[in-house]
């Protein structure tokens, strides 16, 4: 009888085991990992335009802290990805916007 239990047991485990492998599966969950290869993440800032480059398609930011970056307050200068955007850009207008890193570039997608 004893023997007989112990099987059980044995097969319970096991069968529970290989329950609890498949189910800890959480392949292709969002569980915080950076964006896939390809995609971007998106980042929001606001600052004050300094300066303005049509030709190059620039811009130079003295923006606030980006939280999602874990950046402080600096100026740098952006490309943007719309040449478009250049006309809601002036030489200290203040400026809500939206950016992706591509490589070593930050490239504004949207101002406000």
């Amino acid at each position: 009888m004893k023997v007989a239990a112990l099987i059980a047991l044995a097969a319970f485990v096991t069968s529970a085991s290989a329950v609890l492998a498949q189910s800890g599966d959480m392949k292709g969950m969002d569980m915080g990992k950076k964006p896939a290869a390809g995609a971007q993440a998106a980042h929001k800032a606001t600052g004050v335009v300094k300066k303005v480059d049509p030709k190059a398609a620039t811009v130079t930011l003295a923006h606030d802290p980006v939280k999602s970056l874990n950046w402080p307050a600096m100026t740098m200068g952006f490309t943007v990805k719309d040449k478009a955007l250049l006309d809601k850009l002036a030489v200290d207008k203040k400026v809500e916007f939206e950016f992706v890193q591509q490589g070593k570039d930050n490239v504004i997608t949207s101002v406000k």
